[in-house]
């Protein structure tokens, strides 16, 4: 294969072809006439053809040099693009950052950093992926996605994790419910009620650590139905079939149908985190990670 020749005498010819003039080109590249004259030598000898005719009073392009400049003033005006696209991806102003998230963090967490990210850095394409927390796991090891919001804690040696949220467990119930009676409600009277659950397929992880908070206090909810999706597990709880478990943040978002009382248990607590791999050092991605942080710390936006 024949050698291609060097950018920097290519963009010399460019000069030339435009000034058609030596002494008005070298001073333009700030070069010697001399300098210039091998630039050009060399190009034409690495192409093995002749771009200039010249006499000592008149520069012109031949044929061949004419298609040569054509076709690399095209080709330099792609580079430069190419170099400024790369450079916003670099400085974390363009490319794209992919964001899973699980339910809990979908009214208020993840919106409110989308949008502010989306703001503060238009050219970024933000991809939104609903992902179970387990699955984001997966996603993140395969890199099939940069950052998630999962249940937490989440502790691994190969990952980041702070935690964006601890909110109250509440109980969700049919209308005039018994349980809406007593001043006040607490894991065990959750004891002997039906319980309906997500089931293990979409809310693997919320149910280990409901599992885990209730063996606490030695109680072992007694799971009445299994429903794959919010909508079908409040009808069941509206319809008098049992009664559900909510984080905080989804309590604004459940209808008329339902009533709502807190678990008053300081371990009762649902966690929210942002995790994403310590390897991935994109500008974009610590940029939302930022902003995730700032907006965990101050809800009110005022970042």
């Amino acid at each position: 294969m024949k050698t291609l020749p060097g950018i920097e005498n290519v963009q010399t010819f460019l000069a030339l072809a435009q000034e058609l003039n030596f002494r008005r080109t070298a001073e333009r590249l700030n070069l010697d006439q001399s300098a210039l004259t091998r630039r050009i030598q060399k190009l034409e000898q690495t192409l093995g053809f002749r771009l200039l005719d010249r006499t000592t009073r008149d520069v012109s392009l031949t044929q061949a040099g004419q298609q040569f400049y054509d076709d690399n003033s095209e080709l330099m005006r792609a580079y430069a693009a190419s170099v400024q696209s790369a450079r916003r991806i670099a400085e974390g102003k363009a490319g794209t950052l992919r964001v899973a998230y699980m339910a809990f963090a979908a009214t208020e967490l993840m919106p409110s950093a989308v949008a502010r990210f989306r703001r503060a850095h238009p050219h970024v394409d933000v991809r939104l992926q609903y992902i179970r927390t387990q699955g984001q796991k997966v996603a993140l090891a395969n890199g099939d996605i940069d950052v998630g919001y999962m249940i937490g804690p989440f502790d691994h040696r190969d990952y980041h994790a702070v935690q964006l949220s601890s909110e109250t467990l509440y109980v969700v119930t049919p209308r005039n419910h018994p349980l809406l009676l007593r001043p006040s409600i607490t894991p065990g009277d959750l004891a002997d009620q039906d319980i309906i659950l997500g089931d293990m397929r979409e809310w693997e992880e919320y149910r280990w650590r409901l599992d885990e908070m209730f063996a606490s206090e030695g109680i072992a909810l007694r799971v009445a139905l299994e429903a794959s999706n919010t909508l079908a597990l409040l009808g069941l709880v509206a319809a008098g079939l049992g009664v559900t478990i909510y984080p905080e943040s989804l309590i604004g978002f459940l209808g008329r149908n339902v009533e709502v009382r807190p678990i008053m248990h300081p371990g009762f607590r649902s966690k929210t985190i942002l995790v994403w791999k310590r390897s991935n050092r994109a500008p974009q991605l610590q940029a939302f990670v930022q902003l995730g942080r700032q907006l965990a710390l101050n809800p009110a936006g005022k970042v």
